[in-house]
């Protein structure tokens, strides 16, 4: 049962809330953050972990939560930027800014095991979070939902890499057509292994 915030909750804490991320294990497109706050008697045991629900309860939820939320933000850091930062640092400034954009009186935070180093409130990092606390579940659902859609948009853009099916993950498709076509600038994580290794093989074919 994810209600961990419950242990949180007391007369000086009354708003909780919860952030998450999407993405970091892409080898294309942004990172995306949510941060969520829900009332403190909110519960619906239908928000999970967004990896735990498949495709349409995410984008059932998406909604859902938007609606019930008493606030909610999203940010996405670029690909440049995460080469440029790593992909850790670009996870928590994502976080932080999506903390700070809150239109919300906030007394504390929860986060899906990323410490932060820039914010306002008291915090945890918990481990599994988005499997423990329902506005860290909820953040990882807005952070998912909206990277995927993301992805869909940038598969119209950029057909060769099959990215609305794999999402930018290194599967085997994408791996692939990586070798053929090589990473596109603006797009892909240079800074990543397979795809330095790609640019490496594609630059010694000439």
């Amino acid at each position: 049962m994810l209600d961990l915030e419950k242990q949180y909750y007391n007369e000086k804490v009354n708003f909780i809330a919860g952030t998450d991320e999407a993405g970091r294990g892409c080898l294309l497109g942004p990172v995306v953050a949510s941060a969520v706050v829900f009332p403190k008697d909110f519960f619906d045991a239908r928000i999970n972990d967004s990896k735990k629900l498949n495709e349409k309860q995410r984008e059932e939820l998406y909604d859902y939560i938007i609606e019930h939320a008493l606030a909610y933000s999203i940010c996405e850091i670029s690909p440049e930027e995460i080469d440029e930062i790593n992909i850790l640092e670009a996870s928590r400034k994502a976080m932080e800014i999506c903390i700070q954009n809150l239109n919300h009186q906030v007394d504390f935070v929860l986060t899906d095991a990323v410490k932060l180093y820039h914010c306002d409130y008291p915090f945890e990092a918990i481990i599994k979070g988005d499997a423990k606390a329902q506005c860290v579940a909820a953040a990882s659902i807005l952070a998912k939902v909206t990277r995927d859609r993301i992805c869909v948009e940038l598969d119209k853009k950029y057909p060769n890499y099959n990215i609305k099916s794999n999402k930018g993950y290194g599967t085997k498709d994408h791996l692939e057509a990586l070798e053929e076509f090589g990473p596109v600038k603006g797009l892909h994580r240079f800074s990543y292994k397979p795809v330095k290794n790609s640019l490496i093989k594609k630059v010694s074919l000439f």
